[in-house]
């Protein structure tokens, strides 16, 4: 019986690298969808505050930020006794959120995936 032999070659830290951009990317598709979904719920007066939005990755930290840069975004946002359009709400951002959960982990887990092959 002859003996075989294999090689193995772990590349760890390319691998770790590969992840965590992948995770990158995944945070920034997740954050784009969270912002996509408040655009819809956000109150439209002239449409400055839904334009306003952004969608943001710090790679360092793998965290992820929406965020909506007008002077009364964070007004508009708490305020619950304001009247808006149908469909339109206080909490535009925040009450997406707990609904986006599912699909922004499988963004990031998508990315994660498809770096591994």
């Amino acid at each position: 019986m002859t003996a075989q032999r294999a090689r193995l070659r772990w590349n760890g830290a390319a691998t770790t690298g590969a992840i965590r951009q992948a995770a990158a990317r995944g945070l920034l598709l997740g954050a784009e969808h969270v912002l996509d979904a408040s655009r819809q719920r956000v109150p439209i007066a002239e449409g400055t505050l839904e334009r306003s939005g952004a969608a943001s990755v710090d790679e360092q930290n793998l965290t992820a930020a929406v965020s909506y840069d007008t002077p009364y975004a964070t007004r508009v946002h708490e305020d619950m006794t304001a009247q808006h359009s149908p469909g339109r709400s206080a909490k535009y951002l925040e009450s997406v959120l707990p609904q986006t959960a599912p699909e922004v982990q499988a963004l990031i887990a998508a990315q994660i995936r498809r770096a591994l092959r």
